[in-house]
């Protein structure tokens, strides 16, 4: 145990002291694991654009991270302490691994598109009013002339989404729910153009606008449901660290890590983050390793000790032989595992999509024999045109396009009042299929800090001396011990020439004699299954403190909800044996497993998978990001890292566990929402379809039939809130 400059592993993208040179502006990425609300952005905003090298800087609140743009002279680590002196804890990404785009253009595109559209049907609604009320002859030939010049940028501009997939689904001779949309659309303007050009009474240019606003709202509900769509390989790639301090003959020289090859001496100082796997040249140091093994606490490092990139060096100066650089690095190589598992996870269907391989088809061909029939029934081919885009429109999927996202807009508000966001379209459906529930340990079931438990067998005397030792450092468990002593009322004695040795703990001089604070065998201790640290006062037998890591809140009851529902609950992290057991004994979990590596998990959640098991993750550390990927459905709490954010496809925004298992309950609720809303479609498509083929419903009543289909989907999913 020993003092350390207070880091994020997760977040540190660089040594704390590396200095490239700049000859241009410069974008500068920072992550920001602390910021929970808009006060937080004002804060870091401010606090930045007071910096006079700063130009602008924008905070991402769902990201936790800031884009700043920056003088050329102006580095990360000029801003860092800023911050710090703010309250936030701030780290460096690569900004040239992050996504180019930082923009929602696809969301505002979208509802651009349904503005147009719903501004152009109100104006087509009230000229065909007109009609309806009896204009005739030339005054009912202008209205549907306007009518149709209003009409067709219209749908020109909004239903371009629909248009491009459906051209992009023919062009490799395959069908899917847009092309029966388009050409319901495209029908009921042919229609309505020919009409007009023979002066006729109807024009169905108001149906093909409904039918378009409609299709765009469900389609924008849709879209809403997705709150980050980047890829979580790019975010493991933009934790890799971009630079590097290379010694050649006892020169340090500052390189890009693109350059650094198996063999080369590289130094890292404490606060930076392993660039590549090697061994321990020189110096003593502890490595925090949290960040791919979910270990609690630091391990001590020394010469000939292996190291892996992504770990952070917390104490002293380290140098380190490369074994492995680049992609052969044990990052990079976890950023391939979360690829491979991004692939197989994106083979799943939602229920929409299985119904409309079904749909298509069988409305063209449909449509296709009330033309024939009608055409060669009546020899009109005015008459079988109508009828055929009537049936068109009528069978148009809009209540079906609606029935999925409706439902999940409702159930995502109502899990969003309980703490939860969901960023999937297909999270719920597949959360509703849970059947194993898989915890990672650090971070997620407990908050991952440590809580003294024994502060009560040691006298005020001890507490006293422990509690000056320990505010001489910033380990951990130096914090914990003197969270609990001064809570307890303790005041520190005075102590001189102290000091801390890396790796093992601090020592002072106290009334003369010496006294320590740290590892059992430096200390004089005896080493144990706990988590401990020790006190020697003088002569006296060391004294020990142990600790244990503190449950998040809820987790109790998340773990009793799931087994009450009779859900498998497993147990499955990177931390020590005797920490794992402990904490699944006292939550009750009897399938755990220990000191497992990133690949580990993967590799057990795809086991479970490939059985059968609907596997839900929760899990918060990169080493779980492959993991979360790989199975059926995940979860991260906000305060995870933004590449195990991204990777999940629901995101816990507060610290309490407890609505984890009411969101599974939700889940089915919503699932069964969706399958009353395809028999609510089934059965209109029962009762309209005939109408339709017998030609007792004009386009125009087509348009309104699906119209009230799709408002009655609508109320149906509401019954969710």
């Amino acid at each position: 145990m020993t003092t350390g400059t207070a880091v994020c592993p997760g977040c540190v993208a660089t040594p704390v002291d590396a200095a490239r040179p700049i000859l241009e502006d410069v974008q500068i990425a920072l992550s920001l694991p602390g910021i929970h609300c808009s006060a937080c952005i004002a804060s870091v905003e401010r606090a930045l654009n007071a910096h006079p090298g700063v130009e602008d800087a924008r905070v991402n609140l769902t990201l936790k991270r800031a884009m700043i743009k920056a003088a050329p002279d102006t580095r990360a680590t000029d801003l860092i302490p800023l911050l710090e002196q703010a309250g936030y804890e701030a780290h460096e990404l690569d900004p040239g691994a992050l996504s180019a785009t930082q923009s929602d253009k696809a969301g505002r595109d979208l509802l651009m598109r349904l503005a147009v559209a719903g501004f152009a049907s109100m104006n087509v609604m009230l000229l065909s009013v007109s009609v309806w009320s009896g204009a005739s002859d030339a005054t009912r030939d202008m209205f549907h002339w306007i009518s149709a010049a209003i009409a067709l940028p219209a749908i020109a501009f909004s239903a371009q989404p629909f248009f491009a997939n459906a051209w992009s689904a023919l062009r490799v001779r395959r069908l899917n729910m847009d092309v029966p949309i388009v050409l319901a659309i495209l029908l009921a303007l042919v229609t309505s153009l020919w009409e007009t050009a023979l002066s006729g009474e109807h024009a169905y240019f108001d149906a093909a606008l409904t039918l378009t606003f409609f299709l765009l709202a469900g389609r924008y509900l849709d879209y809403r449901t997705r709150a980050v769509a980047r890829s979580a390989a790019e975010e493991l790639t933009a934790l890799e660290v971009p630079r590097a301090i290379r010694v050649v003959d006892g020169v340090e020289q500052e390189v890009a890590v693109s350059e650094l090859k198996a063999g080369d001496l590289i130094l890292v100082r404490p606060g930076g983050r392993m660039p590549v796997d090697g061994d321990i040249v020189s110096g003593q140091s502890e490595l925090d390793r949290s960040l791919l093994t979910g270990e609690t606490l630091p391990v001590f490092a020394q010469q000939g000790l292996a190291v892996s990139s992504g770990e952070v060096n917390l104490t002293g100066p380290l140098t380190i032989r490369a074994t492995a650089v680049g992609e052969d690095t044990s990052l990079h190589r976890m950023a391939d595992l979360v690829a491979i598992a991004e692939s197989g996870r994106s083979r799943y269907t939602s229920l929409a999509d299985k119904a409309a391989k079904l749909y298509a088809p069988g409305v063209h061909i449909l449509s296709a024999l009330s033309f024939l029939g009608w055409y060669l029934y009546s020899g009109d081919l005015r008459t079988a045109l109508n009828i055929a885009a009537a049936v068109l429109i009528i069978t148009c999927p809009c209540a079906l396009g609606l029935a999925v996202p409706a439902v999940t807009t409702a159930a995502s508000g109502r899990l969003f009042r309980s703490g939860m966001l969901i960023k999937d379209a297909t999270a719920l459906e597949r959360l509703a299929e849970v059947d194993t529930v898989v915890f990672d340990k650090t971070g997620t079931l407990t908050s991952g800090t440590p809580e003294l438990t024994n502060l009560g067998e040691h006298t005020r005397a001890d507490l006293a001396v422990a509690l000056a030792l320990a505010e001489a450092s910033s380990h951990p468990l130096s914090v914990a011990l003197a969270q609990a002593a001064r809570d307890a009322g303790i005041k520190p004695v005075s102590l001189r020439d102290v000091a801390e040795v890396p790796g093992y703990g601090t020592e002072a001089i106290y009334r003369d004699q010496p006294v320590r604070l740290g590892r059992a065998a430096w200390v004089g201790g005896a080493d144990g299954d706990q988590t401990t640290a020790w006190l020697a006062i003088g002569s006296q037998a060391p004294t020990r403190f142990t600790f244990t890591d503190s449950l998040r809140p809820g987790a109790v009851e998340a773990v009793a909800g799931f087994r009450a529902a009779g859900k498998e609950v497993i147990l499955i992290s990177g931390d020590t044996e005797g920490a794992v057991r402990a904490l699944a004994e006292r939550l009750g979990i009897e399938n755990w497993t220990a000191q497992a590596l990133p690949q580990d998990k993967a590799a057990r959640v795809q086991a479970l998978g490939a059985r059968g098991c609907k596997v839900l993750m929760v899990g918060d550390g990169l080493n779980d990001t492959a993991a979360l990927t790989a199975a059926h459905v995940s979860i991260s709490p906000a305060s995870a890292l933004d590449a195990a954010r991204v990777a999940s496809d629901i995101v816990l925004l507060g610290n309490d566990l407890s609505p984890i298992a009411e969101a599974c309950d939700t889940a089915v609720k919503a699932t069964k929402r969706i399958r009353e809303n395809f028999r609510i479609a089934t059965v209109y498509n029962v009762i309209a379809v005939p109408l339709a083929v017998a030609g007792l419903a004009t386009p125009l009543i087509a348009a309104l039939a699906m119209s009230t289909s799709s408002i009655t989907v609508s109320l149906n999913a509401l019954r969710l809130r």
